[in-house]
């Protein structure tokens, strides 16, 4: 009962994050699984049954607070589902050790480019508004299903950077998006679990503690990220994103850190992460104080105005 309670809290905090910040839900919940000795096509499994409901309530929660865009959400679900249900079938006999690093190199690059650009120049609008092409989104979708299905996560690390990245659309919108499709992932990815595993191997106890903290985080992430500053939000993300892969990175066969640097590492990442989130809640509270002065007439525009 202990163990099934505290999996419970894992899902409303992963939820908590994956609905605000677009990501993290699979890898938070599949790094435990993992750790109590759950075998990785097993821990992928559960978490994507859960994410069946997790997932729709996260996207009819962002459906009700205005933070999707339903043709990106076809555009990208869609080619992700394929991706997912290719990804689950062959995980048992595909070793993903060699592509999670160089993936890991690609995000870490977009969550430094994400972090940079949103705190030192807030959201980028040149693009703001233009659509996303579906020869884009498509292959997007089939590289994030895949990664998600094989690595228990992914399907929000690989794709809310590249389209925040794009400056295309808000941040809030994206997450939305994000999470809305990735209902058409999870189912895509346990029914590729089923025909590859069988269901013998998954707990279901362990599914359902895990749905319900997710169903019960999903509306509040959905209200912060309505509300949370663009600038604001954007600084979080790629800070995740950064903190997320430099952990990957870190571990690898390619690095394979001590643990002393590894700690050493991530609280030079974290610093500088709260520092970026700090900078951006301040610059956000100085252009909102500016906002007033810039619209109201000025002083001799009202003298000349007649009565």
């Amino acid at each position: 009962m202990r163990a099934l309670i505290l999996l419970g809290l894992v899902g409303f905090a992963a939820q908590l994050v994956d609905g605000s910040l677009g990501m993290a839900y699979g890898v938070t919940s599949t790094t435990l699984l993992l750790a109590v000795g759950t075998n990785a096509a097993a821990a992928s499994a559960t978490v994507h049954l859960a994410e069946i409901g997790t997932t729709l309530a996260s996207g009819l929660s962002h459906w009700r607070f205005g933070n999707i865009d339903w043709k990106v959400v076809a555009r990208i679900g869609i080619p992700g589902a394929v991706g997912a249900f290719a990804g689950a079938t062959f995980l048992s006999s595909l070793s993903t050790e060699l592509a999670a690093p160089v993936m890991s190199l690609i995000l870490l690059s977009l969550g430094a480019y994400i972090l940079v650009r949103f705190t030192a120049f807030g959201l980028p609008r040149g693009n703001l508004g233009k659509p996303l092409r579906r020869r884009f989104l498509a292959p997007l979708g089939v590289v994030a299903g895949f990664v998600d299905a094989t690595g228990g996560g992914g399907w929000g690390p690989v794709g809310t950077p590249a389209i925040l990245a794009s400056g295309r659309m808000e941040p809030r919108k994206v997450i939305g998006s994000i999470d809305a499709s990735e209902f058409l992932v999870a189912i895509a990815a346990s029914a590729g679990f089923i025909v590859g595993i069988g269901s013998e191997n998954i707990d279901f106890a362990w599914v359902a503690v895990l749905l319900l903290g997710g169903v019960i985080a999903a509306p509040i992430a959905a209200w912060l990220v309505r509300h949370v500053p663009p600038r604001v939000l954007g600084s979080a993300v790629g800070g995740v994103i950064i903190l997320t892969n430099v952990r990957t990175l870190l571990r690898s066969d390619w690095i394979d850190a001590p643990g002393g640097v590894q700690t050493v590492a991530y609280i030079a990442i974290a610093a500088v992460w709260a520092a970026a989130v700090g900078y951006s809640v301040r610059a956000y509270r100085r252009d909102k104080a500016l906002e007033p002065a810039a619209t109201a007439p000025r002083e001799d525009e009202q003298e000349t105005t007649p009565a």
